[in-house]
């Protein structure tokens, strides 16, 4: 799949939602998606996104590679090898790229001061690391808005219409650490021009409630085991980082 595609499809949720990236993008985002089309006015657009470029850019220029090549896509938003290479001193680099696209400066030195020994290079550490909408300012970190920004395999129990019956495992607050919960079920509506032959037994990659892309079983997996090496370097930096909002109470 083409890289600036692969963007797109984990993209466009938030972009409609009015949380990343400029205002006009979600038609060259849905063309490039559904048509193929558009690829170098969605690859504009999806450079303007607050968060984003800056870790791509990190990915590609670490390994020689285009920000939108497929490999640098996949291993930001789902994970592959190329995370593999990244050591603390290189998030404090982005994290000034960060900063040059809206991270507040005091946020970005707090969490300079509390970088885990492998930081991880994937949308999943971002979100619980940095944190959701601290870049853009648009949206709360709580547990809630974690979950729903991180990118989530899902494995598809039933497709009727244009809905898909999921089985997932949630994002969860214990003893002070995140981790993921028991798999719980849902439904969620998705777009068949989207995902146009998705099928019961597949997995997909859910981002802010959206079916985004229909995995291999080998993405699957990376994507489990990425989002695992994320939260635990996370874990590694939380306490005293900050408060979360919207956390259940543990179970006396």
């Amino acid at each position: 799949m083409d890289g600036v595609a692969l963007c797109a499809r984990f993209s466009l949720a938030t972009n409609r939602l009015e949380y990343c990236g400029p205002s006009d993008a979600e038609p060259a985002l849905y063309g490039a998606i559904t048509r193929g089309a558009d690829l170098a006015a969605a690859r504009g657009s999806l450079e303007r996104f607050e968060a984003l470029f800056p870790y791509l850019a990190a990915i590609g220029g670490r390994h020689g590679l285009d920000p939108f090549d497929e490999r640098v896509v996949e291993a930001y938003w789902i994970g592959n090898d190329l995370l593999d290479a990244f050591a603390p001193e290189d998030f404090r680099t982005l994290l000034d790229a960060l900063v040059r696209r809206g991270l507040p400066r005091s946020t970005a030195d707090r969490l300079a001061a509390h970088l885990p020994a492998r930081p991880v290079f994937h949308h999943a550490f971002h979100v619980a690391f940095v944190g959701v909408g601290e870049v853009t300012g648009h949206v709360a970190t709580t547990l809630a808005n974690m979950e729903a920004c991180r990118p989530a395999a899902a494995r598809v129990v039933g497709v009727d219409a244009s809905y898909l019956e999921l089985e997932r495992r949630p994002l969860a607050l214990a003893g002070g650490r995140l981790a993921l919960a028991a798999p719980v079920r849902e439904r969620r509506r998705f777009d068949p021009a989207i995902l146009p032959r998705v099928g019961t037994g597949d997995t997909v990659a859910v981002h802010w409630g959206h079916p985004a892309v229909v995995l291999t079983p080998a993405q699957a997996g990376s994507l489990v085991r990425y989002t695992a090496r994320s939260l635990d370097a996370a874990n590694d930096a939380l306490p005293g980082l900050r408060a979360l909002e919207d956390v259940p109470r543990e179970p006396a």
